[in-house]
């Protein structure tokens, strides 16, 4: 597929702007390819450790329903729901972001989740709703760390796109457009020194005839 020129003036200073303008495009086609390449192993990693938090997750979800099975058929239902009753509280989540190539990736914590499930008397209770309740809170904590990871799954893949576009806008249509247009310049001028010099012996034969 031919490349399309650049519409310019055929002369030495439009050759000289396009030569500028090509080592430029070049230099920021290295360096966005290098971004793109910090990004995508970033998103590799973060898609590992992601796999790794749904499974931790999972295994944690387990066992705080085996230890809150074992604690309402020592306490019972009713006595056990009373008790999380008493322990509703609001969860604070901080946020922050942190910088992977130029993205914002947001980082989540979650801030006093051990004070809001432990609120139930614990001369009532036994050593299995404080089990079910280090257990819970363990689930809430994997749940924030699967939430930040999913969340920079999904910011680093629509920065890995928009990146590729411009990686492959640089490769296949800016850089392979300067190049064309630069190699039609030098053929141009070629082509009007052949014509300059024909002409100078022309002249030359002219004059000798005279």
């Amino acid at each position: 597929m031919p490349q399309q020129l650049i519409k310019v003036r055929p002369t030495k200073i439009e050759l000289i702007k396009l030569r500028r303008r090509l080592t430029l495009a070049s230099r920021i086609q290295k360096i966005v390819k290098d971004r793109l390449s910090i990004l995508m192993l970033e998103f590799l990693q973060i898609a590992r450790e992601t796999i790794e938090a749904k499974r931790k997750l999972l295994d944690e979800f387990s066992e705080a329903y085996k230890a809150l099975s074992i604690a309402a058929g020592y306490h019972g239902y009713i006595a056990l729901e009373k008790e999380f009753a008493a322990t509703e509280r609001d969860l604070e989540v901080a946020t922050g972001s942190r910088n992977v190539a130029g993205a914002r990736i947001p980082s989540f914590e979650l801030k006093g989740a051990e004070r809001a499930i432990r609120g139930y008397n614990l001369a009532d209770t036994s050593s299995w709703l404080d089990q079910t309740a280090q257990l819970s809170e363990k689930c809430l904590e994997a749940i924030v760390v699967l939430a930040e990871l999913q969340s920079s799954l999904e910011l680093l893949g629509r920065e890995i796109n928009r990146t590729k576009r411009i990686v492959n806008a640089l490769e296949y249509l800016i850089v392979p457009s300067l190049q064309a247009t630069i190699k039609y310049l030098y053929m141009k001028f070629e082509e009007r020194d052949r014509e300059e010099k024909s002409r100078l012996k022309r002249v030359k034969v002219l004059l000798e005839q005279r």
